[in-house]
């Protein structure tokens, strides 16, 4: 067989991805949906999607806020049951059905094909300011590139440099307007020639990276405190705020309830093991948490010599722990600038493979509802993506006026989907395929035969996750 030529850019179609039987599941109409060619290639996709900002900034600032070590302890145990319950559950949604969000919703019971519109808001809302901070992390990958004199060295102001940065009008607009370019792009080859090829690609490079990093960081004087402060976990440190830390980290971290998982275990083949799939997913998003605070507790602790100045540095999370203390923390590095440069790459192929996924998940939704040629579906999204990501831009900006609720436009829209929207989601998903769908039959999809563990599987779906998600929507809210 003749090997098949890359299309060119005038012919991204539904023949952009092979429609063999045994690459995807059966989509709208009998048809057959492209899907992954390999059950590396969905694993891979899954974690890329699953490994993200969420991972790098905000893991290490809950480990540390919460204990360190008992935090640790309480993630990898809600890992292993919370959040591996809802990730195969969402997967098998999606290959059992073989659509995307709004049509799998509606084909496991007519009366909740609304609720398919609620979940695809929430990468709708997600994807543009994400992309905005994007562009940051290439802005910083960038400056730290060519020796920015204003970001680079032992006096270099890094709080002046980020707020000056980002309020700036055209260059945060110009750096997100590449992320954005990039993520399409990606993404208009479709899901074998673009979303596997470049998960194949850059989930090893990421691999290399962090465990590169995380190794640099322990060889620096003093970083062991830090790591002990990771690993070794304090009973006295344990309480219900700790548990909740943990729960809402996870919920982000492993992509759950933003029509991911659905829109990519409809692409996955169906002999393909799903509770493998998940657990191979799970350890890779834990692992990669893991490692990125391995890189930024001991690196913190190197360079403040710990106590009380550590403390204060890792008190910061979000941009401010990213863009602000970490680069005061590698310019106080022997070799820093070069572990920057680095590190910001690593960071820049986290970010690509999760917004990758989010767009994904509105093309898949696109294509399969509008009837609308791939380069079509990418082409509005890409659209969608330019208004509401440059307003957010511009939030911090010319618009730094508007507030909502007291926060700016980027908060807002990150409020609304991670601590409202996206709660709902998962509660909703537990009730309707707890009680409104044939349970057992997503549990054949599964792949869960014995007795035990389908009892196990009905209380955390039906019972326990659902109360879970209710305890982070109350505490977001």
């Amino acid at each position: 067989m003749e090997e098949e030529q890359t299309p060119l850019i005038g012919d991204f179609a539904e023949d952009a991805e092979p429609m063999a039987s045994d690459t995807g599941t059966d989509g709208p109409e009998g048809k057959k949906r492209g899907g992954f060619s390999s059950k590396i290639g969905f694993v891979l996709a899954a974690a890329g999607s699953a490994v993200g900002l969420g991972n790098l900034w905000r893991f290490p600032y809950l480990a540390a806020k919460y204990g360190g070590g008992m935090f640790l302890l309480c993630y990898i145990l809600l890992a292993v049951t919370f959040g591996f319950s809802l990730l195969v559950l969402e997967i098998a949604i999606g290959r059992k059905t073989g659509k995307g969000v709004i049509g799998a919703f509606a084909a496991l019971n007519k009366k909740f094909k609304w609720f398919g519109f609620v979940c695809i808001v929430v990468p709708i809302i997600i994807v543009p300011y994400y992309s905005v901070i994007g562009g940051w992390v290439i802005k910083y990958f960038w400056a730290f590139m060519v020796g920015d004199s204003a970001l680079v060295g032992a006096t270099a102001d890094t709080s002046s440099y980020f707020n000056a940065f980002i309020s700036n009008a055209w260059q945060p607009l110009i750096f997100f307007l590449i992320f954005t370019a990039a993520t399409i792009l990606v993404v208009v080859f479709g899901v074998q020639k673009g979303i596997e090829r470049v998960s194949k690609i850059l989930m090893p490079l990421l691999a290399i990276l962090v465990v590169f990093l995380a190794v640099y960081a322990l060889c620096q004087p003093g970083a062991m405190a830090g790591l002990k402060k990771l690993f070794v976990p304090d009973f006295e440190d344990f309480r219900f705020e700790t548990l909740l830390a943990a729960l809402g980290q996870l919920f982000y971290s492993m992509s759950l309830a933003m029509a991911i998982m659905i829109t990519y275990g409809s692409y996955m083949k169906k002999n393909a093991d799903i509770q493998k799939s998940g657990r191979q997913i799970s350890i890779c998003d834990t692992l990669f948490a893991i490692f990125a605070a391995m890189i930024i507790i001991p690196s913190i602790y190197a360079v403040t010599g710990g106590g009380e100045a550590a403390a204060q540095a890792m008190g910061n999370s979000g941009p401010s722990l990213m863009f602000i203390v970490l680069p005061q923390v590698f310019n106080g590095m022997a070799g820093g600038r070069v572990i920057a440069v680095i590190f910001f790459l690593l960071v820049l192929f986290a970010a690509l493979t999760s917004s990758i996924s989010l767009v994904e998940s509105i093309v898949a939704v696109l294509r399969e509802n509008c009837h609308l040629k791939r380069w079509a579906a990418c082409l509005i999204v890409f659209g969608v993506m330019i208004v509401l990501g440059t307003l957010s831009s511009l939030g911090f900006g010319p618009l730094s006026m508007v507030q909502i609720g007291g926060k700016g436009i980027l908060d807002m829209f990150d409020y609304l989907s991670n601590s409202i929207i996206m709660p709902l989601v998962a509660i909703g998903t537990c009730v309707i395929a707890g009680y409104f769908t044939n349970t057992d039959s997503l549990m054949d999809e599964i792949g869960m035969r014995r007795k035990g563990y389908r009892m196990y599987y009905k209380i955390m779906i039906r019972y326990i996750a659902p109360v879970c998600m209710a305890a982070i929507l109350i505490s977001g809210i």
